[in-house]
């Protein structure tokens, strides 16, 4: 893993590039910064959501996800190095079997919304998309591990059933998207 930051205001970056994990720079744009900026977004809207009442193991699980999500970052920053395992990718499996057993099947489109808590999650969902995007798109340009991958597209759907879970647990229910006929 590269060195810690020792002082933040280093100015190696005024010139439109950053450093990796490696010791190597790049350019701010590039589909890597990209994908490296979405995930740290998500795990800043994490930690919002993270601010609201919700059961203390939930809470437990999306700090877990949080410390992943900074294990992703990681990989991210260092091209060709592997940190996300298929251990983490499991973990979701099981967090999405969990969360879904005690939900009502869907029968129609529901909306973000409800609860605040139940809002963020969906917000936390639409910024994971993103950064599955970034790191597809980053995938065909560079080589990246499938397990980076397989959790980004697992954790959105978590974040989808836990944004249903969280309604709940505010005492309300989905918003279901109203058909035109």
């Amino acid at each position: 893993m590269g060195k810690r930051l020792s002082k933040i205001a280093t100015r190696t970056g005024d010139d439109g590039t950053t450093g990796l994990g490696d010791g190597s720079r790049t350019a701010k744009d590039a589909l890597r910064v990209q994908a490296m900026g979405d995930v740290d977004e998500l795990n800043s809207h994490l930690g919002v959501l993270l601010c609201e009442d919700m059961p203390q193991d939930l809470q437990a699980e999306l700090r877990a996800i949080q410390h992943d999500l900074f294990d992703l970052g990681g990989e991210l920053c260092i091209p060709g190095y592997s940190l996300l395992t298929s251990a983490q990718v499991a973990r979701l499996d099981e967090l999405l079997a969990k969360y879904n057993a005690s939900l009502p099947a869907l029968e129609e489109f529901i909306l973000p919304g409800g609860a605040r808590a139940a809002a963020l999650a969906h917000v936390c969902r639409t910024v994971c998309r993103r950064a599955e995007r970034a790191m597809v798109a980053m995938s065909h340009a560079e080589t990246l591990n499938a397990a980076p991958l397989q959790y980004v597209n697992r954790l959105s759907d978590l974040l989808f059933v836990l944004a249903r879970t969280l309604n709940r647990h505010a005492g309300g229910a989905d918003v279901l998207w109203l058909r035109r006929e």
